[in-house]
């Protein structure tokens, strides 16, 4: 009698398949496919657009020997698992492994995991599904779509501005948004205001309070010139202070919701100075299995690129007997706490938590690598605060009043930590509020001004992007998906249209250019709403309620009457890109340095080459 044939799992990547085969046992076989095993084809377009947007997809030249071995196995195989990534893409890889592989229906099954546990593995497994297919005409869809962009107008910008430049759909918008940004800046006007802080002393008792000014008896004020500070220490300065209100109170504070992949991406950037590219690859590496003393090999978190807040009621009471075992009743909420998802979201996973709530980060560290356990601790930090009681805090407002004016002075305390016992969210911008313990203060009762101080202040521009407040930006105006916002940051950074000064972001003078062109002549391309409605279209695709070539018809039509109509408005023209001046001037000629780009990257270059070859690196503060 011949042996049972093994089943074949096939997931993506090597660390995948070591910690899954672990789980299934002797009767599966697991491998990796290593990603894309076929795609549309490199040099050319690949699609047929004059026939139904045809794609023509090739197997990968580089991934000959994987294929071929994928179907060896497959042919001596029981089932075949298609057991990519559980998203749009992976879902089109699985599609793609059957069409090359040849595999019937029967025989191809497929499997999403969310996390690579041995209980959540084994049930995918007992359960699978088809492929489907609308997932895969909307991850079709998006790669046929950047595919005719980047085909059609990256020729255009070789001809136009310089060789080697490219266009792509989210990328020319993403590099708009900044652009933006930097527009706004240069046309900032500051406007002036001052701050007055008074420092009162107790009469009867020792003591003292610092209060800044905060307008008259009826209305809140801003002081706008030195004059009208002046006005108001003049008039101060004959009158009596006396407190006029002590409020005391109780604030609380709640929780932030769990990480979905655009809030990982930012705070991970944020308290970690991590890229978003360097946060996915490690979520991946902890999504995917880490070797853990005595446990084996064991996937640490839930799949990491997901737009959702929703948490299953395993996750949820797995963090109740934490929390309660290890903190005490009092941190646990009066109930559970759950998370709206936001509109328009795909809903298709939780939001990122670790697998299993019990391994905290400090029990596992000498098993990770540093920036592995610094993510861990982050997401397992984060997913437990959301599930924990409400930070409270006494707070004072003291008020001051002499003259009419009222100077105010606050103070809080925390009283009960709640949830910032595990974390608490990173800021943006540290905000210098002054807080100093006050002191026991009565209402009515007479202070005495011991000194004035003014400080003139100017209205700040609005801040440069970070890559955590572009991705932001990026999701609150829809453009991109989960998936995309890290590719769409190393794009725009590599293309070298925009450059990280410190942790900022500026357009190059190349950036400038190509996206005034762009804004020009390809308006719906960089128009952040036209490509937020296009995101809508995607989805709608992948919902099943819209054919993916009637999205690429759309699309199409108005695109090329653009791409006519620029090649007629740019003929005979090349777009010269205006060298980019530096404040540093050359050490051998005087000459002021500009910015020139090579193999490494960006440095300074005398502009008096050849005659004056002088280089140096640039260097950010």
């Amino acid at each position: 009698m011949a042996a049972a044939k093994k089943d074949l799992v096939i997931v993506e990547s090597p660390a995948k398949a070591r910690t899954i085969e672990k789980y299934l046992g002797p009767n599966y076989h697991v491998v990796a496919s290593m990603g894309h095993l076929r795609d549309l084809p490199k040099s050319t377009m690949g699609v047929d657009i004059d026939h139904g947007f045809t794609p023509d997809y090739q197997p990968v030249k580089a991934r000959e020997d994987v294929i071929e071995e994928l179907q060896k196995l497959s042919k001596n195989a029981g089932t075949v698992y298609l057991a990519t990534d559980p998203d749009r893409e992976g879902e089109a890889i699985s599609w793609h492994l059957k069409e090359l592989l040849g595999l019937p229906d029967d025989k191809a099954r497929r499997v999403t995991f969310n996390e690579i546990t041995k209980k959540v593995v084994t049930e995918s497994i007992a359960a699978p599904r088809e492929i489907d297919q609308d997932l895969v005409d909307a991850q079709q869809a998006r790669r046929i779509l950047d595919r005719i962009v980047g085909y059609k107008l990256s020729p255009l910008l070789w001809r136009k501005v310089r060789r080697g430049l490219s266009a792509g759909r989210v990328q020319s918008v993403a590099t708009r948004m900044v652009v933006d940004r930097e527009n706004e800046i240069k046309v900032f006007k500051p406007e002036e205001y001052w701050n007055l802080d008074v420092t009162l002393d107790r009469v009867e008792k020792p003591g003292s309070i610092i209060a800044r000014f905060h307008g008259t008896e009826q209305k809140k004020m801003e002081l706008r010139s030195e004059d009208e500070v002046n006005t108001v220490v003049d008039a101060i300065s004959k009158n009596d202070f006396s407190i006029k209100t002590v409020k005391r109170g109780e604030k609380t504070r709640s929780p932030a919701p769990p990480f979905i992949t655009s809030t990982l991406q930012q705070e991970a950037s944020r308290r970690l100075g991590m890229t978003p590219k360097r946060t996915m690859s490690v979520a991946q590496q902890l999504y995917e299995g880490v070797d853990i003393s005595g446990e084996g090999t064991v996937g640490l978190i839930t799949y990491m690129r997901t737009d959702s807040l929703r948490l299953s009621e395993e996750a949820l009471d797995a963090a109740k007997k934490f929390i309660v075992g290890r903190y005490g009743a009092d941190y646990y909420p009066d109930k559970t706490r759950t998370f709206k998802t936001k509109a328009g979201a795909q809903d298709a996973h939780e939001a990122i938590r670790p697998s299993n709530v019990a391994l905290a980060p400090e029990d596992i560290r000498k098993d990770l690598t540093p920036d592995q356990y610094r993510l861990y601790r982050l997401i397992w930090g984060r997913f437990t605060a959301c599930q924990m009681a409400n930070a409270v805090y006494d707070s004072v407002t003291i008020d001051a009043v002499s003259a009419g004016y009222v100077f105010r002075a606050n103070h809080s305390e925390l009283r009960f930590a709640g949830y910032t016992a595990v974390y608490e969210e990173a800021k943006d911008e540290e905000d210098g509020e002054r807080d100093k313990p006050l002191p026991d203060l009565r209402e009515g009762e007479k202070v005495l001004l011991k000194k004035t101080d003014k400080e003139q202040q100017f209205t700040q521009p609005p801040s440069r992007y970070t890559e955590a407040t572009l991705i932001r930006a990026m999701e609150e105006k829809g453009i991109g998906r989960p998936s995309t916002y890290a590719p769409t940051i190393s794009t725009i950074t590599d293309r070298e249209y925009v450059v990280k000064e410190g942790k900022y972001l500026r357009p190059t003078v190349l950036g400038e250019v190509v996206t005034q062109l762009m804004t020009e002549r390809f308006s719906d391309i960089v128009d952040l709403q036209f490509t937020a409605r296009m995101e809508d279209s995607l989805d709608a695709v992948e919902a099943g309620k819209r054919a993916w070539k009637d999205v690429l018809t759309d699309f199409y039509g108005g695109f090329d009457q653009e791409m006519q109509d620029a090649e007629k408005a740019l003929e005979g023209q090349h777009i010269k890109i205006p060298e980019e001046l530096s404040d540093e001037f050359c050490d051998k000629c005087g000459r002021q340095m500009v910015v020139k780009s090579g193999r490494f990257g960006r440095f300074l270059a005398c502009p008096g080459y050849p005659e004056c070859d002088f280089t140096k690196p640039i260097v950010i503060e």
